[in-house]
């Protein structure tokens, strides 16, 4: 059965939602990331995404205060990305409270320091990577460097690498459904590594096809907050509703 991971993605303390990584193209919603958290966590979620995305534009976490409070009120796992850069800032969200890390850039830009951190901490660290035209881009979407996600899942894979994020930017926020064929292709050729889908969901449908299809994990983020999806929906998938 697929995991339900919803999304909740921090500017400045407060939930928004971007439409294809573009920092101009920013939603703000009412409710405060404790609460939202709360609610998922309430409604029998395993885990929550959480993205700091002032810390990825900036290079280092800036929302740390927040996780912290998301940390104290929930009991579920939360998996956290956005401007952990060093071992320092990877230590700092440790502390804050999430149970996982995501590491795109540093994976992509210094891969040498994610497979320090895949030894040291092991399933914990989590691949983080964001395609745009086929390439990975960093440093907040802003940037694109020459390297496929298959390289870099083949680097890592021999040292423990367990889990790994893929996001289609230019699904992302558009509602218009995921990339699945790229997620099919991904599952088949790296059988040991859980790909989560990331990037377009719109309904209730397309979780079912992906579940249908043996995929293991699907975040969830802009249906949620738009209604096209409500937690009663996902309630097959929520073993602990």
């Amino acid at each position: 059965m697929i995991q339900i991971i919803p999304a909740i993605d921090l500017m400045e303390g407060r939930c928004v939602r971007l439409t294809k990584g573009d920092y101009g193209q920013k939603k703000v919603y009412d409710g405060s990331p404790v609460d939202v958290a709360k609610q998922y966590a309430d409604a029998g979620v395993q885990r929550i995404h959480l993205v700091d995305l002032d810390g990825a534009k900036a290079g280092e976490p800036r929302n740390l205060k927040t996780l912290e409070a998301i940390a104290g009120a929930v009991s579920c796992q939360l998996e956290w990305g956005g401007g952990i850069a060093n071992s320092e800032a990877l230590q700092a969200v440790f502390d804050a409270g999430a149970t996982h890390a995501i590491a795109g850039s540093v994976a992509a830009l210094r891969p040498e320091r994610f497979e320090s951190w895949l030894s040291c901490y092991g399933s914990r660290m989590i691949l983080g990577a964001d395609v745009r035209d086929g390439q990975i881009a960093v440093k907040g979407w802003l940037e694109q460097v020459p390297v496929s996600i298959d390289a870099l899942v083949e680097r890592f894979l021999p040292l423990g690498l367990r889990e790994c994020i893929v996001t289609d930017i230019s699904r992302d926020g558009m509602l218009q459904g995921p990339s699945t064929p790229l997620y099919q292709r991904l599952q088949k050729a790296f059988p040991k590594v859980s790909f989560t889908v990331s990037g377009g969901i719109s309904s209730v449908e397309d979780i079912r096809t992906l579940d249908s299809l043996g995929l293991q994990k699907v975040i969830v983020g802009k249906a949620l907050y738009e209604q096209h999806i409500t937690l009663k929906d996902l309630k097959e998938w929520l073993p602990n509703a």
